[in-house]
């Protein structure tokens, strides 16, 4: 029994296949748009998140001085 033969080269990720075929539909613009709109929504669930733990802190720093 033989082993079974080893790819010289690995499979593309889903990312690089999403960008492959994002390439081929959308215009070069269209891909800047949508990439600086992910990144806005990536930074505003940073703040959401800095939001909730500034507000934990407050709260804690708040029920300490009663």
């Amino acid at each position: 029994m033989q082993a079974a033969p080893v790819r010289a080269h690995a499979l593309p990720s889903v990312t690089t296949a999403l960008r492959a075929v994002e390439s081929l539909l959308l215009s070069s613009g269209q891909r800047t748009a949508r990439r600086n709109a992910w990144t806005a929504v990536l930074e505003d669930r940073r703040r959401a998140k800095d939001r909730v733990e500034a507000e934990y802190v407050l709260d804690a720093v708040a029920d300490h001085r009663s």
